[in-house]
């Protein structure tokens, strides 16, 4: 791997992949909201933002997300929804990464492996809902898993050697978790980095199109 793209590189797990490529010798392209103005959830700006890129890039990654968006907690119960609510996790947490997407024919080569990843949650899975609640959250995930699912088949067309899939890092101790850690165990950020890394290093063409847990296990749709 020689150079990567970081959504979202200067969150939690965002910002430790970041430092762990370029660790490794990566050249990193990071964007973020805080540091670029990179948002999500403004399809014009990440237009802009993504053509004004060279690439290719060997590694994409969308790191950016959010469980709570304008104060507004995961929901308890089907009680709780709220239009609104749930229209923003869509656009940040599903949209977003498809907008990303929309340049992955670009931005990635054709000639060798290469791997674009987009972070989602176990939430997202619908058969391994047991409990319930966040409603919002769960759907953005699972309609982000189908986006990913849809893209790899598409870029299998045209770049034989991409991998495209969604990854659960598991629960991480960021802001992003601060207030639902509770008794889940987590991991600093650095490691769940490694974790991830890990993964997308043994990745295969093979694999693409999957969700995968950090160490690399499928995760059931």
């Amino acid at each position: 791997m020689n150079n990567a793209l970081i959504i979202g590189a200067t969150g939690g797990i965002g910002q430790a992949l970041s430092h762990s490529l370029d660790g490794q010798g990566v050249a990193v392209r990071g964007l973020s909201r805080s540091a670029e103005g990179f948002d999500l959830t403004d399809p014009d700006g990440v237009d802009r933002a993504l053509r004004a890129l060279e690439g290719p890039f060997d590694l994409i990654l969308v790191a950016s997300g959010a469980l709570e968006i304008a104060g507004t907690a995961p929901e308890k119960s089907l009680r709780a929804v709220s239009a609104s609510a749930m229209m923003d996790q869509f656009a940040l947490n599903a949209v977003g990464p498809a907008l990303v997407l929309r340049h992955a024919a670009r931005l990635l080569p054709r000639d060798r492996r290469a791997v674009f990843a987009v972070l989602s949650a176990r939430v997202g899975s619908i058969d391994d809902n047991r409990l319930g609640g966040w409603i919002s959250y769960r759907a953005a995930k699972a309609a982000v898993n189908q986006i990913v699912r849809t893209a790899a088949i598409e870029l299998t067309r045209t770049h034989k050697h991409a991998i495209c899939v969604a990854l659960h890092p598991g629960t991480v101790k960021t802001e992003f978790t601060r207030k639902y850690l509770g008794r889940h165990p987590a991991v600093e950020p650095e490691d769940a980095a490694a974790n991830l890394l890990g993964v997308i290093q043994d990745l295969s063409p093979a694999d693409t199109g999957g969700f995968y847990d950090w160490e690399g296990k499928p995760v059931p749709w």
